[in-house]
Formats: structure tokens, sequence, C-alpha cells
């Protein structure tokens, strides 16, 4: 699988050393799959619970709307970084921004969707959403590791 330019780390020379763990193309039908390659991989790298179960549910709430909002598949970039465990997940929908994320939890705000992208918000230490490589979005979130 091809990674995205955008994925690849630029050599100033001061970044981070990246490893990649793991890069699946996903479908509906691949995301319990997906799910557990992505938890296997926290594991190893040493996220802990409850942690690592955090992490798996907002990587796979935001695979989920690239499966049902753009396109129904999308790809998964997993790496590590010295002090991150980095997901980068990309569709090529139509395209979003942060600004779609709610403030409120879905509800109570009178939004009737969001709750993924809201939950991952809250659970990541960094997310962001840039346009994808050719077309859609890539959204990446990053966890802290011990």
């Amino acid at each position: 699988m091809l990674i995205p330019e955008s994925a690849r780390p630029q050599g100033t020379g001061n970044e981070p050393s990246v490893r990649y763990l793991l890069q699946r193309r996903f479908t509906a039908r691949l995301l319990p799959q997906v799910r557990l390659l992505v938890e296997e991989c926290a594991a190893r790298e040493g996220l802990a619970e409850p942690r690592r179960g955090e992490f798996v549910l907002a990587v796979d709430e935001v695979a989920s709307n690239a499966v049902e909002h753009a396109g129904g598949s999308g790809r998964l970039v997993l790496r590590r970084t010295d002090h991150e465990l980095e997901c980068l997940v990309i569709d090529s929908g139509p395209g979003f921004t942060e600004a779609v994320i709610p403030e409120l939890l879905p509800g109570l705000d009178g939004a009737p969707t969001g709750r993924g992208l809201w939950m991952a918000r809250l659970v990541a230490d960094r997310l962001s959403i840039t346009p994808g490589p050719a077309d859609g979005a890539m959204v990446t979130l990053a966890v802290r590791l011990p």
C-alpha cells in the first residue's frame, strides 16, 4: 500500500523518528479486523488500559465515519513516533473540517450527528483534520505513550 505523501515524515532532521505499525485499506466488512489490529499494535507499543480501549474506540469511530460518509472505504495508517501512537484515517469523500465537530455532546446541543468525532477529539491528545492527499480528508489522532 502506498503511504500518502502527507503521511510520510518530512526530513528536516529535527522530527521524531517514525515507525509504521499498520497500513490497511478498509470497508465496513473489515472494520472488526482493523479494530483488532489497532488494539494489538497499541498493546505491543505499551499503551495500557483503559487508555488503549479509548484509543481503539476513537479510531473505530473515525474509520466508521469514513465508511458511512465518504464512499464506503478508507485507508488507515498507524505509526509510532518517539512519544505518541498516531493513527491517520484517509478517505476519498467530499472532505470536511473540524468545524463539523460539535462543542457539546451531540444531542445536548441539538446536533443529531457528530458523536464519533466529538468522542475522538475528547479522547485524543491530538486530533487534526486536513485535506486528503487526493480528495477527501485525513483525520489524524494521536495519544501520548508512557
